[in-house]
């Protein structure tokens, strides 16, 4: 079975000291946070890294502790100047940071003038539910089939959050980038889990759920994302559970 091993970032590629530089000053600033799992880490190829959103700072969390280059897929909105503004608004200024009404627009296009530059220059790939979203699998399968690493947040939205794993049901779509990869590179990709758990500022790197081609296209994308999203919940409620205190012993 083969995972890619042959394939090797070239050097120079445009955005990496950009996203290096940027990992380590948003981990001094803000993150400051623990890699469990580290032993997970693999050492060579491609690889797809799943992660719980954890709001904003889920993916801070993952690009300052995963030591591989990450290319994130992000939401197409906050890529574009004209559109990033209201989503900051309606996304992140208002429920997150609770903005007031007659403020939060101004913030939302103060922050956007920012992300959209940071964001574009990492490469982040832009990913929308409308009829782009092929471009999507394709850019992404280029990405995988140059050696790149990707980042995907799957959780959907529309749903509420699990009370024990404060995770939402993933979507699926995302699974499909084994068969992308193996249509091009005849080779096995790898999913990682990555759990995100801001209150003990640590990030668990798990074990990867690997790309069956036997199996029928559909079916292996319903397999690979319930297998990750059981993993992430496991790791996210076993490091939420309040330690085990004995009880006491009568004489």
């Amino acid at each position: 079975m083969r995972f890619g091993s042959q394939h090797i970032v070239e050097p120079g590629m445009r955005g990496d000291s950009f996203y290096r530089l940027l990992a380590r000053a948003l981990d001094l600033t803000i993150w400051r946070g623990e890699l469990v799992g580290r032993e997970n880490q693999p050492t060579s190829g491609p690889a797809v890294y799943v992660a719980n959103h954890a709001a904003a700072l889920g993916p801070i969390a993952v690009c300052t502790s995963i030591p591989a280059r990450l290319y994130p897929w992000v939401v197409a909105d906050i890529l574009d100047f004209g559109r990033a503004g209201p989503y900051l608004k309606k996304d992140f200024v208002e429920p997150q940071l609770h903005v007031p009404g007659w403020m939060s627009t101004p913030v939302a296009s103060l922050l956007a003038a920012v992300a959209v530059r940071l964001l574009s220059g990492i490469e982040c790939i832009p990913v929308s539910n409308d009829k782009t979203l092929p471009q999507t699998y394709r850019l992404s399968g280029e990405y995988l089939a140059a050696g790149r690493s990707i980042l995907v947040f799957p959780e959907d939205p529309e749903l509420p959050a699990d009370e024990r794993s404060g995770m939402r049901h993933f979507k699926s779509g995302f699974a499909r980038l084994g068969q992308v990869f193996f249509a091009r590179t005849q080779e096995n990709l790898r999913f990682f889990p990555v759990a995100v758990l801001p209150a003990q500022r640590k990030v668990q790197l798990g074990q990867a759920v690997i790309f069956d081609p036997l199996n029928v296209a559909s079916t292996e994308r319903i397999r690979i994302s319930r297998l990750l999203e059981s993993a992430l919940r496991l790791m996210l409620e076993t490091q939420l559970l309040p330690p085990h205190r004995s009880l006491p012993t009568t004489p």
